[in-house]
């Protein structure tokens, strides 16, 4: 079962492009999920689908066509003041948690510095907080650097 998994999240690009999948057992019990049916397999079709056809790339140079439904009538629409009003806020907010993850991250980068001869447990703890803070830090610099 602990195969099945491993194996299903390399099968998935092969379900979106293959027609078939086939599920083979080997004689040793060994199961194989492939798009290939194998002759020395005991292999039964799970499914099968016909093969998707690729969308067309846009030319070179050209421009994003719009969306072929339009914005309803009665769509609730934003003055400029109020949408600027959020976008202040959500940048105070996001400042804020910046301000709250770098200082979570001193905390972890003091705690495992102070730790010492710990066990190892204990220290790959401290590491693993750590690093969720500097990768909250930097996504949320990210965040901040695309806004308008």
């Amino acid at each position: 079962m602990k195969r099945l998994f491993f194996i299903l999240p390399l099968m998935l690009p092969l379900a979106a492009t293959a027609s078939t999948l086939y599920k083979c057992t080997e004689e040793s019990g060994v199961v194989l999920y492939t798009n290939q049916k194998t002759p020395k397999k005991h292999c039964v079709v799970l499914s099968h689908s016909p093969a998707p056809v690729p969308a067309a790339a846009p030319a070179p140079g050209s421009r994003p066509r719009a969306s072929a439904t339009p914005t309803p009538a009665d769509f609730p629409r934003v003055s400029g003041s109020e949408q600027k009003t959020r976008d202040n806020d959500r940048r105070a907010i996001l400042d804020k948690e910046l301000a709250n993850e770098t200082q979570h991250a001193e905390k972890a980068r003091k705690a495992l510095q102070e730790a010492g001869n710990q066990p190892a447990d204990k220290l790959q703890t401290l590491r693993d907080t750590l690093a969720l803070h500097e990768r909250n830090v930097e996504s949320l610099k990210k965040e901040l650097g695309s806004l308008r």
